[in-house]
């Protein structure tokens, strides 16, 4: 999103264009940050035989999931369902990692009929899946390395408490499993958490995972999961990829030598691909004055974007109707029936009633947490691909709130 012509836009379409043709409020993506996200990591790691694993979770509309696949991702799944979304999009069942957390084990038989890379975190499933297959299916052993890092505990998932992954701990008893089992174990993954900010957190995860990968000798890759941190507000640090490239290419080429051959190495980014190509476009409903704030209420709130109030996380907020006048300190305010605080506090330009407010970094666990909280109804979804617009998804109707109830007559 930039200022061009006195109008902030993307890719030259003014966005306040998009909520007079679209309504609002408006989820809008803009198509080639994305590329350029996806472009920068390949940049970081050119020296290595590199593997993106898109995390579907964070946006898992089929567009954009096309869009990264022709940009040369794979995609990272969690459930069976975001591996289906993954095959329709067009992605190849070998190109797909299934990473499940606590399903039941026909989930996995259903994955393995289906082609994908299984990623297996706990002990009694890695059992349950030798028994089934021995070692006629490849499988990928996801581990926790006991190493806290991410920017909010709800994703920080690689400590000692963590539901995550097999301890490292526990080494020795799945090096038992696998041979009781003469498992054919193609992989091992770690996942510390979300927004790390430096190579030395993924260093250490590295070496943690290099030790136990030299205990199987027929891996064709590691997996070091996502985690990288993108800015959320002025000032704020990213991580700096092209430092952890760098620093992780070089101990990983180390391994590897060590190791006998060459592996490839996955990274799973969610956030860093398109978080920052999404703003939620929202209309001022009414502005609020009490003795203590300021509130803008807007036509949007937790059941369109529950980051702020799940993770106490921070978006940058900008008033796009009015690029000059004064600035006034507003707390901005959804319409749901809780306190869905979106932001506390802000400058904006003042602010009337009908103008258009955008909510920044939204591209990811946006819309893909959105819910129907209050009966209310999901917006429309628009991506911004070679200077125009295209709906992807269309703003639902009352219809798509009964649509599933089954009225008994009473």
């Amino acid at each position: 999103m930039q200022i061009k012509d006195n109008f902030y836009h993307i890719q030259g379409i003014p966005l306040t264009s998009l909520v007079e043709e679209f309504g609002s409020p408006l989820y809008v993506y803009d198509a080639d940050k994305i590329v350029s996200q996806v472009n920068l990591l390949k940049q970081a790691f050119a020296t290595v035989d590199l593997r993106i694993k898109y995390a579907t979770k964070a946006l898992s509309n089929i567009n954009i999931l096309k869009l990264l696949r022709k940009a040369g991702t794979g995609a990272d799944a969690v459930s069976i369902e975001e591996v289906l979304l993954c095959l329709h999009a067009g992605f190849e069942p070998k190109e797909i990692m299934y990473t499940p957390n606590s399903v039941g084990f026909e989930e996995i038989q259903q994955a393995v009929d289906l082609g994908v890379m299984i990623n297996i975190d706990s002990i009694p499933m890695l059992e349950h899946f030798g028994t089934y297959y021995g070692n006629q299916v490849p499988v990928c052993i996801r581990l926790n390395p006991h190493i806290l890092a991410g920017g909010n505990a709800k994703i920080s998932v690689g400590h000692i408490d963590s539901k995550f992954g097999i301890s490292i701990l526990q080494l020795k008893h799945i090096l038992k499993v696998v041979e009781a089992y003469d498992l054919n174990v193609a992989g091992l993954h770690v996942h510390t958490g979300s927004d790390i900010l430096d190579a030395e957190v993924f260093l250490k995860g590295a070496e943690i995972l290099f030790d136990a990968a030299r205990e199987f000798k027929d891996l064709q890759f590691l997996d070091f999961g996502g985690g990288f941190k993108v800015a959320y507000k002025p000032g704020d640090i990213a991580t700096d990829i092209l430092d952890v490239g760098t620093k992780v290419s070089k101990a990983f080429q180390e391994f590897c030598e060590t190791y006998g051959r060459q592996l490839e190495i996955w990274f799973e980014p969610g956030k860093f691909l398109v978080s920052e190509s999404g703003v939620l476009l929202t209309k001022v409903n009414l502005i609020k004055s009490t003795p203590a704030s300021t509130f803008i209420g807007v036509d949007t709130g937790l059941n369109h974007l529950i980051r702020p109030m799940m993770y106490d996380a921070y978006h940058s907020v900008v008033n796009i109707s009015r690029l000059e006048g004064p600035e006034r300190v507003y707390t901005i305010v959804g319409y749901i029936c809780e306190t869905d605080t979106i932001a506390a506090d802000r400058k904006l330009k003042e602010v009337q009633e009908g103008d258009i407010i955008a909510i920044k970094n939204a591209g990811a666990y946006g819309f893909s947490m959105a819910s129907n909280y209050n009966s209310r109804l999901k917006p429309a979804e628009v991506l911004i691909i070679d200077g125009k617009a295209k709906l992807i998804r269309a703003r639902e109707t009352f219809d798509d709130i009964l649509r599933h109830q089954i009225d008994l007559g009473i």
